[in-house]
């Protein structure tokens, strides 16, 4: 009860001295790390401090006010009808949140399972056993399934494998929960152990393993390779962190070193991350003294600009891919890129989160995220979308209703005088939307994935060079290995009918008869190869990627022109 309290009373002391002048604040999306605020320290800031003192709650309003919540939460908890089964924790967070929310969808209270993924986020990795997991569902049953492992992770040398079902962590099933349940039981403190449970796919045995908890690496760049000849592809989808700059420098020198003329980046599902890290990646490839970004906050230390310094930009073509769920510091980069007419953006309109959030530590390791600036893109354009008319699930998931109630677009001009907009995301140069997964292709993921698992495993006479026995993680798939045959498509077909599970008309699945093999051919090879030569598969196949190499000599030919423009100024 006491740290409820304490938290919250600290969180109103300091959210009423940011209101007061300005702080040293961490940035989501900014270079310094967060600050911590604890009993006998002071924040500091330009104009004046707040200080706790180290025994006792400070006398001030806000330590009246929190008073007063302790209060209403005794009260609740002796007199409401389950008032024993009240979490005051709970109480709390949903208080904090809710006040937060009234501000902007973007500034936020983190309990401590949320605070401690956001900072691991930013540290590029986590502490687990390093494997990938998902749900699927047969016969109304949903279950946990293995789908890959990284390379020298507990997992893998655990041999756990494509299929693998998990049945249960320390004892505790796991059948009904949803995967990210079931990730939350497998993380925890490095170097502690837990016993799971596995059913395995190739025998269909329960076995019981102990693995100890390890750093994982999460890297911003979960892959990068010559997609055509000539073009590299560079997929920055896993946001922002302090590792994303050097990571991209030993991308790039790698496929320079194999031959790559021009370069397709993938800001797909990107939802952002440090700013100086995406503002270091624009930086890259626009010239020194170009202007990438500038930000507006309430006071002159949320005030910033930044200017490209580098005398030795990359000027070889560029093409960036964005959808719905490429916000934030992924937007500034593609914004950036726009603005300047370096590079074409192809795919869908972006998030539009033109919003910088300060990340402020708080005891009991929680904290928050708190909106103290705007960042607006060279030409001057807000990106942010208008949320003061639409509740959160709105804004968060792109309804039809939130976009009815986007408010007018501002018009600006790049730098070859193109006309570009704000107010509501940056449009792409190049509108291609993505293959819809529709209801019926959600439908096909289950039974495609037991069959595979089925396949992999040795199961289906004919198709025994599918049976993945041994896994080559890293390997770099090839359009010849473990090709979708129609023996193999036609096996699939007999299975669905004979499992009886799953109910599909002939139309049907001839009418997705392309989605079919695409998709047996990503789990073989997930099963075969891991994630990246999985996840390749369906990039290959992948029409705003198709449209992005096409793309490509326009981008170069507009960077070209943007250049003289330079010149001539």
């Amino acid at each position: 009860m006491y740290q409820a309290g304490r938290i919250l009373s600290i969180f109103l002391i300091v959210t009423a001295a940011t209101a007061s002048f300005p702080a040293q604040r961490s940035p989501l999306n900014a270079p310094a790390e967060p600050f911590s605020i604890k009993r006998g320290s002071t924040f500091t800031a330009s104009g004046g401090s707040a200080t706790i003192p180290p025994n006792a709650e400070p006398e001030t309003k806000t330590s009246r006010i929190a008073a007063e919540i302790r209060e209403a939460e005794d009260i609740i908890a002796r007199n409401y009808i389950d008032g024993r089964k009240i979490s005051r924790a709970e109480m709390t967070e949903s208080a904090l949140t809710g006040a937060l929310h009234t501000l902007d969808p973007h500034s936020n209270f983190h309990g401590v399972a949320d605070w401690k993924d956001l900072l691991d986020e930013q540290k590029s990795g986590y502490t687990g056993i390093g494997a990938t997991i998902a749900n699927f569902e047969r016969s109304g049953v949903l279950d946990t399934f293995i789908l890959a492992t990284f390379p020298g992770s507990p997992a893998s040398r655990a041999q756990l494998r494509y299929g693998d079902k998990i049945v249960a962590i320390n004892g505790e099933k796991m059948t009904g929960k949803a995967s990210d349940d079931v990730r939350d039981k497998i993380r925890g403190a490095n170097g502690s152990v837990l016993r799971i449970s596995i059913e395995r796919a190739a025998t269909n045995r329960i076995e019981t393993i102990e693995l100890r908890r390890g750093r994982v690496a999460q890297p911003s760049i979960p892959d990068a390779y010559i997609l055509r000849p000539g073009v590299g592809y560079i997929e920055l989808s896993e946001g922002f962190n302090y590792t994303t700059s050097d990571e991209f420098d030993v991308a790039m020198r790698e496929l320079k070193r194999q031959g790559m003329r021009s370069l397709v980046l993938d800001l797909r599902n990107n939802g952002g991350g440090i700013v100086d890290q995406a503002v270091k990646i624009a930086e890259k490839f626009l010239p020194a003294g170009t202007l990438i970004l500038s930000q507006k906050g309430r006071s002159r230390i949320d005030n910033r600009v930044w200017k490209s310094a580098n005398t030795n930009a990359e000027t070889m073509p560029l093409v960036v891919l964005v959808n719905e769920d490429t916000a934030s510091a992924s937007e500034i980069v593609a914004g950036a890129f726009q603005d300047n007419d370096r590079a074409m953006i192809v795919g869908d309109k972006t998030f539009g989160k033109g919003l910088v959030q300060s990340v402020l530590d708080l005891p009991g390791n929680t904290g928050l995220t708190l909106t103290t600036a705007r960042y607006l893109t060279p030409s001057g354009r807000s990106i942010q979308r208008d949320y003061t008319r639409m509740d959160l699930y709105d804004y968060f998931n792109h309804t039809e209703n939130a976009a009815a109630l986007v408010g007018s677009s501002i018009a600006m001009r790049t730098v070859t005088d193109r006309t570009v907009y704000g107010g509501d995301g940056i449009t792409p140069d190049e509108k291609v939307k993505a293959d819809e997964i529709t209801a019926l292709r959600t439908a096909l993921i289950d039974p495609i994935f037991f069959f595979a698992r089925e396949v992999v495993s040795g199961r289906v006479v004919g198709l025994e060079s599918y049976s993945a026995t041994t896994v080559t993680l890293g390997k770099r798939s090839t359009p010849a290995d473990l090709p979708s045959t129609e023996a193999l498509k036609s096996a699939f077909l007999s299975y669905v009918k004979k499992q009886g599970t799953w109910r599909f008309s002939d139309k049907q699945l001839t009418a997705e008869a392309a989605f079919i093999t695409l998709r047996l051919r990503y789990n073989i090879i997930m099963a075969s190869y891991g994630v990246n030569a999985a996840q390749q598969v369906v990039t290959e196949d992948d029409p705003q990627v198709a449209k992005a190499v096409e793309t490509l000599p326009r981008a170069g030919q507009l960077a070209q022109l943007a250049a003289k423009q330079r010149l001539n100024k």
